[in-house]
């Protein structure tokens, strides 16, 4: 830690116990709880653009979610088990219960935001209300795959894989493969739209094998039992019930490949609105003073 850059001054830094193993999390802010979670391929730090914001209004979580960061990374099994989102998100319930939040609100992107919507869709209690930034829901992604979706995301074929497939390749050159992913998803098509001291942060997680296991596990989950949990709760017409907003981003984000982002959520909750931003697929750092502002509006109101 001691050569990386604190991206989040004045924060502090919890180690907590949960079923999922040690999970890190920076904390800070004033208000009600507000759980930040990150997605693939990064680490808690992707929030440091919009977290100064969101902190004068708000006591902010900020986790690394199992095997990311410098969270645990739980030794899997044959049903990748520890890296479902279920499993995610009561993880993520831990945590707050273990520093005193029984309701919160909540905001994911990318994989953090399959956590935060299984999250709602398993302990509806929860939450007072739910964001998501550049998705949309994991049977959507797989339902309704075709060629220009599966060109944008061909990484979630090839990371669900059997191990030690992709393992290997990403092994090879794992800051090639980090930094090619990276610039891909931004609207300029360039690691300009990263912090460099965040990129560090990001190459020192990602390059380690047991780390590259961990999120191809995190992919195998999403092809398989995550789905299943999706095709279940579509089945029996289970809805995310606190209000939801839907981000993503206009420019390179994943929705914006598929028909309709909003009108897909809105399969999926009761009462969730959402909007495009001018953005590629990493929103809170290519456009952090925009997704601060939509939070900021929507957790308040």
């Amino acid at each position: 830690m001691s050569d990386l850059a604190d991206l989040f001054p004045g924060f502090g830094s919890k180690w907590i116990d949960t079923k999922a193993g040690r999970i890190f999390a920076r904390t800070g802010g004033e208000g009600p709880p507000l759980m930040l979670l990150h997605g693939y391929p990064q680490t808690n730090v992707m929030w440091h653009r919009v977290a100064p914001a969101l902190a004068q209004r708000f006591s902010l979580i900020i986790p690394d979610l199992p095997g990311y960061g410098w969270s645990e990374a739980p030794e899997s099994d044959a049903e990748h088990a520890p890296y479902t989102k279920r499993a995610m998100a009561a993880a993520m319930v831990e945590v707050m219960e273990a520093l005193g939040h029984v309701r919160f609100r909540l905001a994911g992107h990318d994989r953090g935001g399959r956590v935060a919507y299984r999250l709602a869709l398993d302990h509806p209690g929860r939450l007072d209300r739910l964001a998501t930034l550049d998705i949309v829901p994991t049977w959507a992604m797989w339902h309704r795959m075709d060629a220009r979706l599966a060109n944008r995301a061909w990484h979630w074929m090839f990371l669900a894989l059997p191990a030690p497939f992709p393992e290997t390749l990403v092994g090879k050159d794992p800051l090639y493969y980090f930094d090619t992913r990276a610039a891909a998803g931004t609207k300029v098509k360039s690691l300009a739209a990263f912090d460099p001291r965040a990129l560090a942060h990001y190459h020192a997680f990602f390059n380690d094998p047991v780390r590259i296991h961990a999120t191809c596990e995190d992919y195998r989950a999403g092809r398989t039992t995550d789905l299943t949990h999706d095709e279940a709760d579509k089945a029996a017409g289970r809805k995310i019930i606190c209000p939801m907003l839907a981000i993503w981003g206009g420019a390179g984000g994943i929705p914006a490949e598929t028909a309709g982002p909003l009108a897909t959520w809105q399969e999926w909750a009761t009462d969730v609105r959402g909007f495009p931003i001018d953005s590629g697929h990493y929103l809170a750092e290519e456009a952090p003073e925009p997704i601060a502002k939509a939070l900021i509006e929507f957790f308040t109101a």
